[in-house]
């Protein structure tokens, strides 16, 4: 891929899913790309496709047919060793449920990741301190997971997503588990480390909290990227 070209990009990229004789179809054949540091949010009903494209684009799943290169990987031919790598340093994902490890400590949780990518110790928990002193998290450093907030653990898990530097910040449904202001915030943190930092973001959101942010929408439909205003 092209360093100066898109940092996405998918070509008839389908994603079906066996079910007894039947087929569910997660992903229809769709055509993307999306530009180095854009915010994009992915909007449509709960079973439109918006997690599946997710767990594409972050190396979690793996396309039925198809083209899809994201950072400079060609995640459709990419060998297992080299798949785990891209996981590690190309995208940082932040998911609805927080998926903390509660034996952990909030440091802990963050340098995880680095830890598994072979980063030195002594900087990464530098690295790890500062992320979480500037999600004004610095007082829970040594908090287990259950002692914090949904906000908290939000910030938490943002943390943990950017602690590799990566390319690509993935977000499924980050506020789906927090009121409004708390959703808010995490929004307002998650678009301003990124675009700080020139990540490109992509927002999977049934909510509007992350569209005054966007560059721009791709709505989903029953798996496929539909033109005109997104259903919610």
């Amino acid at each position: 891929m092209d360093a100066k070209g898109p940092i996405i990009r998918a070509s008839g990229l389908t994603r079906i899913y066996p079910l007894g004789e039947s087929e569910v179809v997660g992903l229809g054949g769709i055509d993307l790309t999306i530009n180095p540091g854009e915010i994009v949010v992915l909007k449509g009903n709960s079973g439109s496709g918006k997690s599946t494209l997710l767990s594409l684009l972050g190396g979690l799943d793996h396309p039925t047919r198809g083209d899809l290169w994201v950072g400079g990987v060609d995640l459709v031919n990419t060998p297992p060793r080299t798949l785990t790598r891209f996981r590690r340093q190309v995208v940082g994902m932040v998911f609805q449920s927080f998926n903390l490890l509660p034996t952990l400590s909030v440091i802990e949780n963050v340098c995880l990741p680095a830890h598994l990518a072979g980063h030195a110790a002594d900087r990464t928990r530098v690295r790890a301190r500062g992320l979480l002193e500037d999600l004004q998290l610095g007082t829970r450093l040594h908090h287990r997971p259950y002692q914090l907030s949904g906000g908290e653990m939000q910030r938490t898990a943002i943390a943990r997503a950017l602690i590799n530097n990566p390319l690509i910040i993935l977000a499924d449904e980050p506020t789906g588990n927090l009121d409004t202001r708390n959703g808010q915030i995490v929004i307002e943190v998650l678009v301003r480390l990124t675009r700080g930092k020139g990540h490109t973001l992509v927002i999977a959101t049934h909510s509007t909290l992350a569209d005054a942010w966007a560059s721009r929408q791709i709505c989903l439909k029953d798996g496929i990227i539909t033109e005109g205003i997104c259903d919610t």
